[in-house]
């Protein structure tokens, strides 16, 4: 796979991380979807800073890829793609060890799959 394409297979998987925040933060019942399934149902206002936080995080590392890729005409600090590793592998960890088995099983493999193509445009 190409150092594009794996951008853009890592901007497709963040978009849904983000739709799925910003879910989250307008009220959808999917608390025990994240942060550790803490909150089944609605999330409680200060958790829902948490997934605006969240959302931001993933957009930002989106960006860094789409602009080491050579899509965005953007240049990235020194380090933001080891950043952007460092935090990818940091979520397959949380994940992979989360009390909720429904956060894992949707998670898990996302987080995977976006280390993966984070790992192909790093090499790109």
């Amino acid at each position: 796979m190409s150092g594009k394409a794996a951008a853009w297979v890592f901007a497709g998987l963040a978009a849904g991380v983000v739709a799925f925040h910003l879910a989250v933060i307008g009220g959808a019942p999917w608390g025990s979807l994240t942060m550790g399934g803490r909150w089944p149902g609605v999330v409680p206002g200060p958790a829902k800073g948490l997934s605006a936080l969240s959302a931001l995080l993933v957009a930002g590392m989106a960006v860094v890829m789409l602009a080491r890729a050579g899509v965005l005409g953007l240049r990235m600090p020194r380090g933001a793609v080891r950043a952007v590793l460092l935090l990818s592998g940091l979520a397959v960890v949380a994940n992979a060890v989360t009390p909720s088995a429904p956060e894992r099983a949707l998670w898990l493999p996302v987080t995977l799959a976006m280390l993966a193509a984070a790992l192909v445009v790093s090499k790109a």
